[in-house]
């Protein structure tokens, strides 16, 4: 069956300074991923800043063109899709980014952000279909249409904005809701509610969510599998209770220790001593992880690792598991289920 979405060998490489001393980022590095179509889930992408993610989400929805690799959705290529395909693209991956305020015309009633695509993608016959799926969509994200609808963005509070990010993307029918740290920018106590919604959308609509995020704690409560990346590569994929329970790569074991723990007698400057001082500043043109790990060898520093599947449901890229065999590509889509 074809997948929903597909990330095959996706990269992106930055290029800044004058052309006698051009710099390079890599900011993806050949990240191949998979999310099913007959199954709805709930995939995190976690990693600390700067690992890649954001400009992964960028990719899938079409807004950065990649260096190398394909976006492929529904079996079709996002490069040589046509305009009525894009189209119906743009419509059924719908995005919710991180702050919430900047989505917002300050001069215009939120009532904008919900009108704009009914219009756009001719959802409504009428503007009375139009009231109706508007007041439905804030109603599944726990809003009430006549305390909302009418007012300026300054005038509700962060979390009203990004509900109403998250009914605004609802009215677009979508298949896929591509979430940025949607709750990164909102009080600890609406974060349960904001992130409760995104599961019941996908237990009860059917819809699928790429929760891309640096919160391995929230990662955890709501995803059905992880992604794990690190300089732009993905180091560890699979079922998310056991890649928090059990994580196999040393640098998803790094993320795991750091995570707060409410024990006040045990401190986080006594986890930065399990962590090995950074070696040598020797060129790493393998595991980008090798100059933090203490288990890396010398062939580390020279050829990345592939991703091996450790489990039915699980793969690591280290070679501490180089017996087992490499998880392909086109059978990402199977570990993620």
């Amino acid at each position: 069956m074809t997948n929903l979405l597909e990330m095959r060998a996706l990269s992106k490489v930055f290029r800044s300074g004058p052309l006698w001393q051009r710099e390079t980022t890599v900011a993806v590095d050949r990240v191949s991923f998979a999310m099913p179509a007959d199954h709805p889930t709930i995939t995190g992408v976690v990693g600390e800043s700067g690992s890649g993610k954001t400009t992964l989400a960028l990719m899938l929805l079409g807004h950065t063109q990649p260096s190398a690799g394909q976006v492929i959705y529904r079996g079709k290529d996002l490069a040589t899709m046509s305009k009525i395909e894009r189209r119906q693209f743009r419509r059924e991956i719908q995005p919710i980014f991180q702050d919430p305020f900047a989505a917002f015309n300050p001069f215009y009633r939120v009532d904008h952000v919900l009108t704009t695509p009914i219009e756009r993608f001719g959802l409504a016959n009428s503007s009375q279909d139009a009231n109706r799926r508007m007041h439905e969509a804030l109603e599944l994200v726990g809003l009430r249409p006549a305390e909302t609808l009418g007012r300026f963005p300054h005038q509700l509070s962060g979390g009203q904005r990004q509900r109403i990010m998250v009914a605004r993307a609802l009215v677009c029918q979508p298949k896929l809701i591509v979430a940025d740290e949607p709750v990164s920018m909102v009080d600890a106590s609406l974060r349960a509610t904001i992130l409760a919604g995104l599961q019941t959308l996908n237990r009860d609509l059917g819809i699928s969510i790429l929760y891309i995020t640096h919160d391995l704690t929230t990662a955890y409560q709501v995803c059905d599998n992880i992604m794990v990346m690190y300089g732009g590569s993905v180091v560890e994929v699979g079922n998310a209770e056991k890649v928090i329970r059990a994580p196999q790569h040393p640098y998803t074991r790094l993320l795991i220790s750091s995570i707060p723990l409410m024990d006040r007698s045990k401190r986080w400057a006594d986890e930065e001593a399990d962590e090995p001082a950074l070696k040598d500043a020797r060129l790493v043109s393998g595991c980008k992880f090798a100059p933090r790990c203490r288990w890396a060898e010398e062939s580390c520093w020279q050829v990345a690792p592939p991703l091996y599947r450790t489990e039915p449901d699980r793969a690591a890229a280290c070679v501490l598991y180089r017996e087992n065999a490499v998880l392909e590509a086109q059978d990402m889509a199977q570990v993620l289920e």
